[in-house]
């Protein structure tokens, strides 16, 4: 079967916050709309203008963060990596480098920022990927970044 043909793999908001540690307001993956394990992940991000950041990004002239749209694209890619470990309560995953960030169209309240994210390697505990936000079929952003994941026993020791 193509990938055209099988139905999507979703996940809810509920299957997220058992794949990420994140909460509100910092959670920034509304619905995770298609997946391909090990390999590629889309998901959505609906900003609204009553989100906390908009009081003081810019009261006047709202725009999303763009360091924002990044950690949004870099949760999507968490979701795909972190299913692949089976006791998520023992595993936290943290950024090690974000290279090649362009922003090209300021995000506003009412759009919805649709992350495409790529594994380009995957060894051990090491991931980079790819990722690209659109809005309305439009680029907005893109970036590439590396995550180590870390086993919560030994981040608690370097603490």
């Amino acid at each position: 079967m193509s990938d055209a043909e099988r139905a999507p793999r979703t996940l809810d908001i509920q299957a997220i916050m058992g794949l990420l540690p994140h909460r509100y307001p910092i959670l920034l993956v509304d619905r995770v709309l298609d997946f391909e394990p090990k390999q590629w992940i889309r998901g959505l991000k609906n900003v609204t203008a009553n989100e906390q950041i908009f009081q003081g990004h810019f009261p006047k002239r709202p725009v999303f963060p763009g360091v924002l749209i990044v950690e949004a694209m870099a949760q999507c890619g968490g979701c795909l990596v972190m299913q692949e470990f089976e006791d998520l309560s023992k595993k936290v995953i943290y950024f090690m480098a974000i290279d090649g960030v362009k922003f090209r169209k300021p995000v506003v309240p009412g759009d919805q920022l649709v992350m495409e994210v790529k594994v380009l390697s995957f060894k051990s505990r090491i991931c980079k990927l790819r990722g690209e936000a659109f809005v309305d079929g439009q680029k907005v952003a893109e970036a590439e970044f590396m995550s180590m994941l870390q086993d919560l026993s030994d981040a608690e020791a370097g603490q």
